[in-house]
């Protein structure tokens, strides 16, 4: 179901949302959030994927990749933070194998090339900058409430925490914010060869067919 041109919901593509927040609160029992040596403020995260051979490559710098943002009144576009490999991710963390985010990991890579696969927290009463990304991002959420809102150009749609799965378009300017008293969790992962959304545009190339329009249409 097409909500909007640039929010996706994957039609026949649903999860248990209680086994999640279930595997979610067993994971920050023994692992804490990471908020990218502080670079960024607000949201943080755990990733579940790393580049082999690279343990670390889930955490500090690899929490958060290149974006572009218009920080002031100038209206000037700025690039933060470095470029991410996305497609280098291909290994799932295995301390976290008897979850059932290995179970979802699984069925995604199936259907799409994933690059980094965290839990993202965002911090209640707060909101991200007006940015936009290299690559779209698909969307699960774990807890939120109504105050949730992602904002993509002049459009806000708020994603429950039923189970569903969304695909954004993050390449266009964008923000995320929660207004409600309770932090919001999404599993959120970046999709660096999709070429589902119009404008086909992306910073990848598209060579590989395991993330295609086509694709997405069977899920």
């Amino acid at each position: 179901m097409n909500e909007n041109k640039n929010f996706i919901k994957i039609p026949n593509l649903n999860f248990n949302v209680e086994r999640l927040k279930k595997s979610y609160f067993d994971i920050i029992k023994k692992k804490k959030f990471d908020h990218g040596d502080g670079s960024v403020t607000y949201i943080d995260s755990i990733g579940l994927n790393r580049i082999p051979g690279q343990k670390n490559s889930n955490k500090g710098k690899y929490s958060w990749g290149i974006y572009w943002t218009k920080p002031d009144s100038s209206g000037k576009e700025v690039v933060r933070a470095e470029h991410i490999d996305e497609d280098k991710f291909t290994e799932f963390v295995p301390e976290f194998n008897n979850t059932y985010f290995k179970f979802i990991y699984d069925i995604l890579s199936t259907r799409y090339v994933l690059g980094r696969v965290r839990i993202l927290r965002k911090r209640a009463r707060s909101t991200l900058s007006w940015h936009k990304d290299p690559e779209p991002r698909l969307h699960i959420p774990i807890i939120t409430n109504p105050g949730c809102r992602m904002v993509i150009e002049d459009k806000a749609i708020h994603m429950p925490a039923d189970g569903s799965v969304w695909i954004t378009n993050a390449t266009k300017y964008h923000n995320a914010f929660n207004g409600g008293e309770k932090d919001r969790i999404h599993l959120v992962a970046t999709l660096p060869k999709t070429i589902i959304f119009d404008n086909k545009k992306s910073t990848y190339n598209f060579d590989n067919k395991k993330s295609t329009y086509k694709q997405w249409m069977w899920c």
